[in-house]
């Protein structure tokens, strides 16, 4: 399938009281440039997050953005900093001591003191990473939906220009033909108000329209031009990832068409290169769009 490189994605994924929100949008680039911005306990999985989204889009800039929220029982911890409460209950008893009081520490007493107890949360294990990458193939699944939407309606407006193209083509080669005729009557033309034609040596006048016609053919450049066309929709038909070659070809198409005004003779001629220069101009613009 033909994707875009414009799309839109979102998850909110919850399983065993963890919940993540994943978000995504990717818009046109000529590379692969990822933005991600996720909580920093998740800094662990960013490789992670970083290879999924790579394996499943070839082209684009893509940004990313993840939230977080761990309400399982599981995910916490109470850590005891023992020097710390050895420290509080050796200062109690100097109290205690020096000012002649009963000695009643006990240990319910002690953990009220700051940073005796701490509660911290556990992220960087393999559950939470799985949850992740499930929440982020859910978002992807719905951004890719999305970009291949919108490449099945570029393909549509591409085959379009592409038969633009080919209408064009078609004009040069009809009147291509009628170039040499036309030069040969004009010069016979000319020669005759300057000197009697009857005195030119034909076979002169036969060198000088050979010459001509070998100098504004363009059979050769309409030949590739017309192989060009049918490879690009070769090239839409088999799908995604095809912008960089795409973009590739449309070059050599704009070359031919080039050598072929830099040919031209004749009006008409030059106007269908000027038609043609702006359908392909249309077609780059579209392929921009395409991963």
């Amino acid at each position: 399938m033909l994707r875009s490189m414009t799309g839109f994605g979102h998850c909110e994924y919850t399983e065993n009281d963890i919940t993540f929100t994943v978000e995504m949008k990717t818009v046109n680039h000529r590379y692969t440039d990822i933005f991600l911005r996720m909580p920093k306990q998740l800094s662990p999985f960013e490789d992670r997050v970083r290879s999924l989204v790579n394996s499943r889009i070839q082209r684009g800039k893509i940004d990313i953005y993840i939230t977080y929220d761990n309400k399982s029982s599981q995910a916490q911890e109470v850590i005891l900093d023992e020097q710390l409460a050895k420290a509080y209950c050796d200062a109690m008893k100097k109290i205690a001591e020096g000012l002649g009081l009963r000695d009643d520490i006990s240990a319910s007493a002690l953990a009220r003191f700051p940073d005796i107890l701490k509660v911290e949360k556990k992220d960087n294990d393999e559950f939470i990473g799985e949850i992740l990458e499930k929440a982020m193939n859910k978002a992807l699944d719905e951004l890719l939906d999305m970009r291949i939407r919108e490449g099945e309606k570029l393909k549509e407006s591409l085959f379009a220009n592409l038969e633009n193209i080919e209408g064009f083509i078609k004009k040069i080669e009809l009147k291509a033909p009628f170039v040499v005729r036309e030069y040969k009557e004009k010069l016979e033309s000319r020669l005759s108000e300057l000197i009697d034609i009857q005195r030119v040596d034909e076979a002169r006048i036969a060198a000088e329209v050979a010459l001509f016609a070998d100098k504004c053919s363009v059979d050769e450049e309409l030949v590739r031009l017309k192989s060009h066309i049918h490879q690009m929709r070769d090239m839409l038909n088999e799908g995604s990832p095809v912008g960089k070659k795409a973009d590739f070809l449309i070059q050599e198409m704009n070359r031919e068409v080039n050598t072929i005004g830099s040919k031209a003779s004749d009006l008409e001629i030059t106007r269908n290169v000027v038609e043609l220069k702006s359908e392909i101009e249309k077609l780059r613009e579209q392929i921009q769009n395409i991963e």
